[in-house]
């Protein structure tokens, strides 16, 4: 198949690195057990406002992953009885927890009202429950993140039920199937070059399965064959689930792949030319399902890099407040 062909594809991302101030371990609170069984093991204080929680996860095969918090004003886990509206933040493929903090995320006025959410996802996990012919388990990316993470960070880190969610490239495709397959749980979500629609053409099952197989992975491990499983993919295609996000705020952007403001002259990005047609489908799909909150942002010059997503970032936050109801 084609797609075997073209599994060797490397994407490099330059991600952020976190703030170099001194990590400083504390105890954690008492946690009560939950339903999953996830428990936090150690909490790092990795600047102001920034707090690391390492998390075992036996939807992960009781790995231990982290997941980063950039927390409200106010902000005290030892107080269970406030809790704050919650803004979950979704990494990209080939980075981690802590690539959103390259970013001035911490020193975004509006964010001080909120608890930011930036858990672990995998290299190249693709926030799901990885298929492993037909035998499920680890990785749960999926489970971990929508139930065993969330009942955690309800129970005793002050996020609430009140949710948005928002990520770029794999992220941004994580982002949209949360919300769409898990309806009610958040109230908003935001793509910043996403991942949007896998499906689309032969170019972007091959460029997803080149993903799949980054690190030496069994591409077939994740969704298993494009073909002979279909439905499987189908069900991780936002393009496919517009139905289950027409009720909801989207933000959707996207470069087309050619050289913008943050580039130098005549650099070409055939993966955001990928993603910008991927961008393009679903927002056909949403209106034909007659989303009514949908916003677009298309902006024509542009590359897969983190100048844009930081700027996206702004420019779709007061939605995504909104939704959250934070003035």
């Amino acid at each position: 198949m084609a797609w075997l062909r073209r599994v060797a594809l490397v994407v490099v991302l330059v991600f952020g690195l976190a703030p170099a101030a001194p990590a400083v371990a504390l105890n954690p609170p008492a946690v009560a057990p939950v339903k999953a069984g996830a428990e936090v093991v150690a909490v790092t204080k990795v600047a102001d406002r920034l707090t690391d929680l390492s998390v075992r996860s036996p939807a992960l095969g009781n790995r231990v992953v982290k997941v980063r918090l950039l927390t409200p004003d106010g902000w005290n886990p030892a107080d269970r009885s406030r809790h704050w509206p919650t803004f979950w933040l979704l990494h990209g493929c080939c980075g981690d927890y802590t690539s959103w903090s390259g970013t001035d995320i911490a020193s975004i006025d509006s964010l001080r009202k909120v608890l930011v959410v930036m858990p672990e996802a995998g290299w190249n996990g693709w926030y799901s429950d990885w298929w492993n012919y037909g035998a499920g388990g680890d990785p749960a990316w999926e489970t971990f993140h929508t139930t065993e993470l969330r009942q955690l960070l309800e129970k005793s880190w002050g996020a609430s039920p009140n949710r948005v969610v928002a990520g770029l490239s794999m992220g941004g495709q994580g982002a949209l199937l949360y919300a769409a397959r898990h309806p009610g749980m958040f109230r908003a979500v935001a793509a910043y070059s996403g991942s949007a629609h896998p499906l689309l053409n032969d170019e972007s099952v091959n460029r997803i399965m080149g993903f799949f197989a980054g690190q030496g992975n069994d591409p077939l491990r994740v969704w298993g064959d494009p073909v002979k499983q279909r439905g499987i993919w189908a069900a991780h295609d936002p393009y496919y689930l517009a139905q289950k996000l027409k009720s909801l705020p989207v933000y959707l952007s996207c470069g087309d792949g050619t050289a913008g403001p943050f580039d130098p002259p005549g650099k070409t990005d055939a993966l955001e030319a990928d993603f910008n047609r991927q961008n393009h489908a679903l927002a056909t799909a949403l209106t034909r399902a007659g989303a009514q909150h949908l916003t677009t942002n298309f902006y024509g010059p542009g590359t897969h890099a983190w100048a844009y997503w930081q700027r996206e970032l702004h420019s779709s936050l007061p939605m995504l407040l909104a939704a959250l109801q934070v003035r």
